[in-house]
C-alpha cells in the first residue's frame, strides 16, 4: 500500500525558516559594556600600540573585539587595526584613546594613556650570548644525565 506524500507549501516552509532563524539571532548574546584592557601602561612612538578592548556579553562572558566591532578615534596618531601609531615626532605627554561599539554607538570607553618617557637603550643578549653563559652550560649538562 502508497502512502500519500504531502508536500509543504513554499510560503510556509519560508515562514518556518524566518521564524527559526528570529528566535536564534534574539537568543544570541549582546554586548553590553565595553573595557579597556591594555596590555602597557604606557605608549611608545614609532611602533605598534595594540589596544585591547574587550566585550562583556549579556551572559558574563568576555569577548576581545577588533576593529571590525569597534571605531577607534584618539587625540594624536593613526589607527591600523587596533594599534594606534605615534609618529616619532609627537611632543604630547598623553594620547586619548575613544572606542564606540559599531553596533550600538550608546556603549564606548575613552581612556588617557601616556607616553612612555624612558628610553628603549637597553641592549638586549644575543643567542649566542645566551647559550655560552655558565647557568646555561649546566643545565645542558644535568639534562644530559
Amino acid at each position: 500500500m502508497l502512502k500519500k506524500i504531502t508536500i509543504v507549501p513554499v510560503k510556509q516552509l519560508l515562514l518556518l525558516l524566518l521564524i527559526t532563524t528570529v528566535s536564534l539571532v534574539g537568543r544570541a548574546q549582546q554586548v553590553d559594556s565595553i573595557f579597556f584592557h591594555l596590555y602597557t601602561d604606557s605608549l611608545k612612538k614609532g611602533v605598534h600600540n595594540y589596544i585591547n578592548v574587550d566585550g562583556k556579553l549579556s551572559n558574563g562572558h568576555w569577548l576581545p573585539l577588533t576593529n571590525k566591532e569597534i571605531d577607534f578615534t584618539s587625540t594624536a596618531g593613526k589607527f591600523v587595526g587596533n594599534s594606534l601609531v605615534l609618529d616619532t615626532a609627537f611632543k604630547g605627554e598623553k594620547v586619548t584613546v575613544k572606542a564606540v561599539l559599531k553596533s550600538n554607538n550608546t556603549i564606548w570607553k575613552e581612556i588617557d594613556i601616556y607616553l612612555k618617557k624612558a628610553e628603549d637603550n637597553e641592549r638586549l643578549r644575543t643567542v649566542d650570548e645566551i647559550l655560552n653563559t655558565p647557568a646555561s652550560r649546566r643545565s645542558k649538562r644535568s639534562s644530559r644525565s
